[in-house]
């Protein structure tokens, strides 16, 4: 991982902060006895809370839930239920279940319902019956530990053949502070706000109205940035829970504080943002596109997106193929206004560096060393527009034969 003055980068994820436990069992909704399904977070003190959700038009209950809950509580939350392998979208009940499943552990923990966060993964339209919480809960909240933030992890993951999860220390106001998160996503992952659930937990002291400002500038440049396969869950949520346990000065306005802050959950999100491409539904290389010297933000991640997002260059990736002009291609179809006949396009990895466009143009290169490069399992392409002084960044996989595979039998 990158490394960041000031920061260092610690275990525990979400447990990380001071005053946050986990835990995560199998409550019978997979029938993989061996994989978590149910997992939980508990705060001690309450948690400044915000969140984005999926821009889908069809909204899993557990969103429709956590949006009223945290508004009723006024951005104010101490613990998150969670499921996998059943997204309890598109269920008449489903707004039902996600109420009584925050209600079973609202009481079990002693807090208001309002400061729950619910959310589920998985499969959408199946029926998910309350059993497996009215059953599970009170064991999960007895689990709770600082120690178990491996275990919540995998009851998130559903396709992830790898768990994900970050966490950061630094100083602020003259404490040591931690920020820490976990994710899941391998598929359906092409987000227009958040990426797939992700969780993420601070003990520094800040009010949730700068936290959503904070949440909705790293979203951008992070998790808004990542591709799959094109298809936007009907699920994606990121929460951001701080409780204010490192008893840092509340920050209130934007200032050295706020940024430091800020910093921190970039770290975090952009490193979750990577683990999630690079453990794409089938991939074997993670592909990061920089888009450098562009003329503002919005082209550089427009341009970055639409060459993450190719297809065409995803399939050549795999086979490790520098057809670059599927590079080129997809800079053109970019909706954004700029001169291509600038541009010029590197591809590298651990393995070296190949130069294979100048001014829109082509150039020679080694197909040999083409080869070499593309062997690797990180790939980065680097594109430099030469019109300005901004960049940005996006993520994404290869397209292998395994995606399809996965995919044509995802219910069973």
């Amino acid at each position: 991982m990158k490394e960041f003055k000031g920061f260092e980068y610690v275990d525990g994820g979400v447990c990380a902060a001071v005053g946050f436990k986990a835990n995560g069992l199998n409550a019978g909704i997979n029938p993989d006895k061996t994989k978590n399904d149910l997992g939980a977070v508990f705060s001690e003190a309450p948690c400044d809370t915000a969140c984005v959700y999926t821009t889908n038009k069809v909204k899993g209950a557990p969103i429709l839930v956590t949006r009223e809950h945290l508004k009723n509580s006024k951005g104010i939350s101490k613990a998150v239920i969670v499921n996998s392998k059943n997204a309890n979208t598109c269920n008449a009940d489903g707004v039902e279940i996600a109420e009584k499943s925050s209600a079973l552990i609202a009481k079990e923990l002693g807090i208001d319902v309002n400061e729950v966060i619910v959310a589920s993964t998985g499969v959408i339209g199946e029926p998910l019956s309350i059993k497996p919480f009215e059953e599970n809960i009170k064991t999960l909240c007895e689990g709770l530990s600082r120690d178990n933030n491996s275990k919540v992890v995998n009851a998130i993951m559903t396709t992830d053949t790898v768990p994900k999860e970050v966490a950061v220390k630094f100083n602020l106001d003259g404490k040591t502070v931690y920020l820490g998160g976990m994710a899941k996503g391998s598929g359906m992952i092409h987000p227009n706000m958040a990426t797939t659930l992700n969780f993420i937990t601070s003990d520094v002291s800040i009010s949730s109205e700068l936290i959503q400002k904070a949440l909705s500038e790293v979203v951008k440049v992070t998790y808004n940035c990542l591709t799959i396969d094109g298809d936007t869950s009907t699920n994606d949520m990121v929460s951001v829970m701080a409780n204010g346990c490192a008893n840092n000065s509340k920050i209130t306005k934007e200032g050295e504080d706020y940024e430091t802050f800020k910093k921190a959950l970039y770290i975090v999100m952009m490193n979750l943002t990577r683990m999630l491409a690079s453990d794409g539904e089938g991939a074997s290389k993670l592909m990061e596109v920089r888009c450098a010297n562009a003329p503002d933000l919005e082209t550089a991640i427009k341009v970055a997106k639409s060459v993450a997002g190719s297809t065409l260059l995803k399939c050549a990736i795999a086979g490790e193929d520098a057809n670059w002009g599927r590079i080129l291609c997809a800079i053109g179809y970019a909706d954004a206004e700029f001169d291509i006949d600038k541009i010029d396009v590197s591809i590298s990895s651990e393995a070296g560096e190949i130069k294979v466009c100048k001014n829109g143009s082509g150039i020679p290169f080694s197909e040999e060393e083409g080869l070499k490069v593309l062997a690797k399992d990180e790939i980065f392409i680097d594109i430099n527009m030469n019109q300005g002084e901004t960049e940005a960044y996006a993520w994404g996989c290869d397209l292998t034969h395994e995606y399809v595979s996965i995919n044509g039998d995802y219910r069973s």
